[in-house]
């Protein structure tokens, strides 16, 4: 093969590898984004986990309190969580329901939801 072909081929080539860049690029951004996302679920989770614990935590230990902002304010307020408390007698439930985050405005992905049940403790009384 003399110079001239070689340099020919390699010259048409150069296409061939412009296109291949172009569909690494698509799979990565596409693997990077569904990263974050996953991220994003993994932390409303835990977020609606922190919200009905902290919620629970003070209805069972003062039934006059306001437990279901004290669970919103227990978690990030750009993510609106959203917390109900009820039962009563011996044990409170609180159950948190955190709205996910989409990285693309196209996908809507259902809230996080999370339940937390603690037994009614009275307070000790001189």
């Amino acid at each position: 093969m003399t110079v001239r072909a070689w340099t020919g081929r390699r010259h048409r080539e150069g296409g061939q590898s412009a296109v291949e860049f172009v569909g690494w690029v698509a799979v990565l951004l596409t693997a990077a984004l569904a990263a974050v996302q996953l991220g994003f679920v993994a932390y409303a989770v835990q977020q609606a986990g922190t919200a009905s614990r902290a919620a629970a935590r003070v209805a069972s230990q003062d039934p006059t309190a306001d437990a279901g902002a004290a669970g919103e304010a227990a978690v990030s307020g750009w993510l609106g969580a959203e917390v109900g408390v009820g039962g009563g007698g011996e044990a409170v439930t609180a159950t948190a329901t955190v709205p996910i985050p989409s990285v693309l405005p196209l996908f809507t992905l259902p809230s996080a939801q999370r339940s937390t049940t603690m037994p009614v403790t009275t307070p000790a009384t001189d």
